[in-house]
């Protein structure tokens, strides 16, 4: 029998459980790809039975946390699932460290947890997704953004010295840079002869570049002092590198 506070641990994995069921769920039927789709809903039935396991222990059914499941399926949708899943899953493993207690008085979870959660790992690493084969043009598109454009706008504000030529001159210098450099991969990766296709490597590498000449040159559309809005290029140019470094940490499990 468990006490109220160990019911209590034993109710939230229930809730966390059937919450990532119904994620896993919502993903599988937006999915075109047939193999991923069958992996998601694989995936979405392990969840199931881990919290059908807890429900054993609490005999109580629990209402999953739409919040959650709206969140972390926007964030899928828009970084790419195994971004958005392996946070999730990044998540639950911190949480296991508050159920080590749990564990102490439900000792079978102990092993169904563990085999379960290297199962759904395995299954992740299973999931083809466009996005990340294509990770090396996006990263050539934001690393020649931040050099070009950001020493582009560095000499601009000292020789300008007006907010509006500055942003209109770096803006037009972006998008011809995006262009080029969008050019650029499309004959580079149609010369290698590898796998990517050519022009979505090239999309990938002008549109990365375009976003990042945007969030560039931002603080010159809203602040006046142009001295300052430099400082504050500089800091998101630190910004976007952190941000993207953190989504190839998570989307492809390497260190941050």
């Amino acid at each position: 029998m468990l006490n109220k506070e160990l019911r209590d641990k034993v109710l939230t994995a229930q809730r966390n459980e059937i919450t990532e069921h119904f994620i896993y769920a919502k993903l599988a039927e937006s999915v075109r790809d047939p193999r991923n789709r069958a992996i998601l809903k694989r995936i979405s039935e392990h969840e199931r039975r881990h919290h059908d396991l807890w429900k054993e222990y609490t005999h109580q059914d629990v209402s999953p946390s739409q919040l959650k499941i709206w969140m972390y399926y926007l964030l899928s949708k828009v970084f790419g699932i195994t971004f958005g899943m392996k946070l999730m899953e990044k998540g639950e493993a911190r949480a296991q460290a508050a159920y080590q207690e749990v564990f102490e008085f439900v000792p079978e979870a102990i092993n169904i947890e563990k085999d379960e959660n290297e199962h759904e790992k395995e299954l992740l690493n299973l999931i083809d997704e466009e996005r990340l084969r294509y990770v090396g043009s996006m990263v050539l598109g934001l690393n020649d953004a931040l050099v070009e454009l950001t020493g582009a706008l560095a000499g601009l504000t000292f020789a300008l010295q007006n907010r509006s030529l500055i942003a209109m001159a770096g803006l037009i210098t972006g998008v011809a840079a995006s262009l080029s450099m969008a050019a650029s991969e499309y004959l580079s990766t149609k010369s290698e002869g590898d796998a990517r296709d050519p022009l979505k490597a090239s999309l990938y590498t002008g549109s990365v570049y375009a976003l990042t000449v945007l969030f560039l040159i931002f603080p010159y559309s809203i602040l006046s002092n142009y001295f300052l809005c430099l400082g504050f290029t500089f800091f998101n140019a630190l910004l976007a590198i952190l941000l993207f470094t953190f989504y190839i940490s998570v989307a492809k499990d390497i260190p941050f």
